[in-house]
Parts: structure tokens; C-alpha cells; sequence
């Protein structure tokens, strides 16, 4: 008998529609998303119906609280897998937040769905089945965190949001997925070759921000974070890691005042490099003393250095890997 956990938070896998016909999300419990999976008898789920939220309502200390649930849930000897249901929005965010923070071998599945339980064609029920499928499977022990969409695998790392409503709702940008399932069989072709290193984490979610950097942007983004006393910035650069000249001043203030700064870059594929000498160039903001965010997007860069900074690790390093 396998068993598997299933949190759920909400969004559109768990929606109805409201008098209006527009969506109410995170209107099902757990328990009503459960009774139409017609799952196999010799696999077992419990609920845990912790939140019911569209996932841009999700805050960290929500994060913290289903994280904390899921160790409990692990130090119990009889469970197989953790299923976490989730909005799509901020689903990849999630994953990679809980691969991060939670040391387990054992598969802790992420999924959600573009289409309501109600609507014609919902992938909710059969992305949330092929979740638990895969949860209990030991073909993806000592893989991390994964998001399982549309009959596909995904590391938590890597994946992303590519459509805004279509069934096939997201991608992994120049690393392609874990593998797939099919007829409810989960067929695993590549595992990553190195796990994303522990961080353990405070229950204090440090503040960092991302700024997105443009032809002709300019310094007053970087300003407020200043006033505002964050703990971290994210700079999306183009390219290699450029950002805009007009940035560079506020840039050097913000890393004298404490301020911790990533750049990463707004390219779908390829990473940070210090190819260029001028002024804006990642070799000009890491002389400054920003970090290079390698192939980071600037949210996984968010996540990963707001749990760099909640746990005193060295950033430096972290951002190498």
C-alpha cells in the first residue's frame, strides 16, 4: 500500500465559478478535488486542506507554515510522497522555495491546473491524479522538489510559466523535463546530476526585490528600495547581465548601505558573464561588488537569496551552482 500526503492551497485547481461567471478561486477543499480521481486501491491519500487562496494571495509566512507541514508529514515513516496543490501563478516560486528548504529524499510533488474542475477539457483532476502517481513512485527519490503539469516532470529549479491559459501551461527553458506519464505510468529519462544544497531557513522572510532593467531605465527603483531598507535586489539585466548606466551610482550606494544585489539575466536561456567593460556591463556591477546570478531567472534568484538571507549562508558561493 502506498500513501501519499495532499496539501492543497487553492487556486484554479480548486475554483467555481461565481454568479458573475468569473472564478472564485480556492472554493474546493481537498476533500472535494479527492472524490473524483478514481485512484488505484493500493494507494492511499490523506487531506490536509491548509489554505484556500488564489497563489498571488500565497505569502511567506503561508510558505513557512506548509513547509514546516511538510517535515512533520516526512517524519512519519508510512508516507511515500507530499502533494502540494497550488495556483499557477506563483506555482513555480513555491516549488522552488520548498527545494531549497526541505532536506528529504523522498518526492514532494507540486502541481495546479490552467483550467477550473468545472470548466470543459479541466486538466485539474488528471494533472492532480498524475501528482500523486508520481509522488509514490521511487523513480524520483533524491530529485528534490518537482512540478508535474500537462503529463510532464519538471525540476523546480528550471521550471516556469510559458502560457498564460493554455493547458500545456509550462516549460523548462533549454533543459527540457524529468520525464513524462503516460496511461498513469510515470517514465523518468534524466535526473539532475547535482541537488540544489539545503538551506535552512528562519522563520524571518528577509525583504528582497526585483528590478527589471530597460533601455534608458534609470536609478529611482533603486532609490526606494534604499529608503525602504530592503535586505536584497534583484536586477534583471539583458544580455550577459547589462543593465542601464543611469542605475550604476544608486547601484553602489545600495551595496554600501548593506544591501545585497544579484543580477541576473532577462534572456530565456544562457547565464551571467563578465564579457563586457563598461560602464553597466556585469563586469563593471561585479567590480562594484554585485553577485552574479549565473543562469538564475530573476524570481528563482528572489527566492534563493531571500533564504541565502534567512539562514546566514554565504550568497557569494550559493550563486555559483
Amino acid at each position: 500500500m502506498k500513501k501519499v500526503a495532499v496539501i492543497t492551497t487553492g487556486g484554479t485547481i480548486a475554483s467555481k465559478h461565481n454568479e458573475q461567471g468569473r472564478l472564485h478561486s480556492g472554493a474546493l477543499t481537498g476533500e472535494e478535488l479527492k472524490d473524483v480521481l478514481e485512484l488505484p486501491k493500493d494507494i492511499q491519500i490523506d487531506i490536509y486542506s491548509m489554505i484556500q487562496k488564489p497563489s498571488m494571495h500565497i505569502t511567506f509566512e503561508d510558505l513557512q507554515e506548509i513547509r514546516e507541514k511538510i517535515i512533520e508529514l516526512f517524519t512519519k515513516d508510512d508516507i511515500d510522497g507530499v502533494v502540494v496543490t497550488h495556483g499557477t501563478d506563483s506555482l513555480e516560486e513555491t516549488a522552488y522555495y520548498f527545494d531549497l528548504t526541505i532536506d528529504v529524499s523522498k518526492p514532494i510533488v507540486v502541481t495546479g491546473s490552467q483550467r477550473s474542475p468545472e470548466q470543459l477539457g479541466s486538466d485539474a483532476y488528471i494533472n492532480l491524479r498524475h501528482a500523486i502517481y508520481s509522488a509514490c513512485d521511487g523513480q524520483l527519490l533524491d530529485c528534490g522538489t518537482v512540478v508535474v503539469f500537462n503529463e510532464r516532470v519538471f525540476t523546480a529549479r528550471n521550471v516556469k510559466k510559458e502560457h498564460a491559459s493554455n493547458i500545456q501551461g509550462f516549460n523548462s527553458f533549454g533543459f527540457g523535463y524529468l520525464g513524462i506519464i503516460d496511461n498513469d505510468t510515470l517514465h523518468v529519462y534524466q535526473k539532475p546530476v547535482r541537488k540544489e544544497k539545503y538551506i535552512p531557513t528562519k522563520k524571518e522572510i528577509p525583504t528582497v526585490e526585483i528590478i527589471k532593467c530597460y533601455l534608458g531605465s534609470d536609478d529611482k527603483l533603486i532609490k526606494a528600495c534604499i529608503e525602504a531598507k530592503v535586505d536584497g535586489i534583484i536586477l534583471e539585466g539583458v544580455g550577459r547581465g547589462q543593465v542601464s548606466p543611469f542605475m550604476m551610482p544608486a547601484i553602489k550606494k545600495a551595496i554600501k548601505t548593506g544591501i545585497k544585489i544579484i543580477v541576473t539575466t532577462a534572456a530565456e536561456e544562457g547565464e551571467v558573464y563578465t564579457t563586457y567593460d563598461y560602464l553597466g556591463s556585469a563586469f563593471d556591477l561585479y567590480e562594484a561588488g554585485v553577485i552574479l546570478g549565473k543562469d538564475y531567472d530573476s524570481k528563482k534568484a528572489r527566492i534563493k537569496l531571500m533564504a541565502l538571507l534567512s539562514s546566514e549562508s554565504n550568497i557569494q558561493e550559493s550563486f555559483k551552482y
